[in-house]
């Protein structure tokens, strides 16, 4: 992007391409995933393509490969949080964009707020596969209607690194333990059962779903449905920004071994989430 001339989220534009069809809402919510083509502008695309390359450039989003006890020289993982809060068009992106209405309409919610945001970008050649988890297991939350957009920068196939979900697990009713992404590991102090062996475990693995995607698609996943990624063993890089939101029925939960997040030490189990921490991002708030 020209720096001299910055582009001016407020520019970029609110709604998708195209609705949201009642087959996807009915695919999302029998499969935990849904894969919505061409739904995003290109705008938006150019427009979160330096953001994210300076976000992993300063070190924002922090290389997960030592965690697997990978050598420096390693080609990264890069991933973090909440980067809307220090960048606009990021934030741009995460409460005033497309995104709102698809969010909307696949969790029948009259309200949506954002949780947090998310930069995972896979170097080409990093050979660290994203372990199965659920999003869930990360959030100070209770309630359904809770989900995960993934936003790809670059065209993603499974050589590298694309994700792949377990059809149908949101509705299984397990609770499983969060771990530390470059393995599986679950995290100290969290409740709930272990992720399992997805790929080991034929009654999950007959199950795995994935997409080639490009640039403008966007996939939606239920925060309860099990998901993961292989490798990028591409020359290409694997970039993508991930959204989370949360519909009507959602409060907080505080939950044993998380990290904390801004706010969650003056709220209490059971409040409903909502601002000032979580901005209300549909209906699409009035532009300042």
């Amino acid at each position: 992007m020209d720096d001299s001339n910055p582009i001016d989220p407020a520019s970029l534009p609110l709604r998708p391409v195209r609705p949201v069809t009642d087959e996807e809402v009915a695919t999302f919510h029998r499969d935990g995933v849904v894969l919505l083509r061409g739904v995003l502008q290109p705008e938006w695309i150019r427009a979160l393509s330096d953001p994210v390359d300076r976000v992993v450039g300063s070190g924002e989003a922090v290389d997960m490969g030592p965690m697997a006890g990978a050598a420096p020289d390693t080609p990264a993982f890069a991933g973090g949080v909440d980067h809307w809060r220090g960048d606009p068009v990021l934030a741009a992106f995460a409460t005033r964009s497309p995104l709102a209405s698809i969010v909307a309409t696949l969790l029948d919610s009259v309200t949506v707020h954002l949780w947090e945001d998310s930069v995972l970008v896979k170097e080409p050649g990093s050979p660290f596969p994203t372990h199965f988890h659920t999003d869930a297991s990360y959030f100070h939350l209770t309630g359904d209607r809770v989900c995960t957009t993934w936003v790809p920068l670059d065209a993603a196939t499974p050589d590298s690194g694309v994700v792949r979900w377990v059809r149908g697990s949101h509705l299984d009713g397990v609770e499983y333990r969060p771990n530390l992404f470059v393995t599986d590991e679950p995290i100290p102090g969290t409740e709930g059962e272990v992720v399992p062996d997805v790929l080991g475990t034929p009654a999950l693995a007959d199950r795995l779903v994935t997409f080639d995607v490009e640039p403008g698609d966007v996939t939606v996943h239920h925060a309860r449905t099990l998901h993961g990624a292989p490798p990028n063993t591409s020359s290409r890089r694997r970039r993508a920004v991930s959204v989370r939101y949360v519909g009507d029925d959602v409060r907080y939960l505080h939950r044993p071994g998380l990290p904390g997040r801004p706010g969650l030490d003056q709220v209490a189990d059971g409040d409903v989430v909502g601002e000032p921490w979580c901005p209300r991002v549909w209906p699409v708030p009035a532009a300042p």
